[in-house]
């Protein structure tokens, strides 16, 4: 089992910046993949960024690509998500998750265990 905790959410204008966290805890592999995914109210949880692991390739959905950057530290099994330029579109709820093994890095259903979210609301 493997446990997650997120922090780091908030409220912030737009155009702002917020620097999400996820520690990991239990039966955690470094070379399990770590990812991001949103839910918005009233639509479905949605891939945002992940990083795999060896190698720390990073794949990024296209609405955030060049805005956000995800980053890792395996000696202590957190995984972070910088968010700059940030846009009233990105409010959400953000879960970590962990993926071990195969299936398609965006895929909700490829990760076997997910933190409990924090509250991102980004006002114009």
């Amino acid at each position: 089992q493997v446990q997650l905790v997120e922090s780091g959410g908030g409220l912030v204008q737009a155009g702002g910046s917020l620097r999400l966290s996820c520690a990991a805890s239990g039966r955690i592999f470094s070379t399990d993949t770590m990812g991001w995914f949103r839910q918005a109210p009233g639509k479905e949880r949605e891939f945002v960024a992940t990083i795999v692991w060896p190698g720390g390739g990073t794949y990024y959905a296209d609405s955030v690509k060049g805005r956000f950057t995800i980053s890792r530290d395996n000696a202590k099994n957190t995984v972070s998500l910088q968010m700059n330029s940030l846009k009233p579109e990105d409010t959400a709820v953000y879960y970590c998750a962990t993926r071990r093994g195969g299936g398609l890095y965006y895929s909700i259903s490829s990760y076997n265990s997910w933190g409990q979210g924090t509250q991102v609301t980004v006002s114009s």
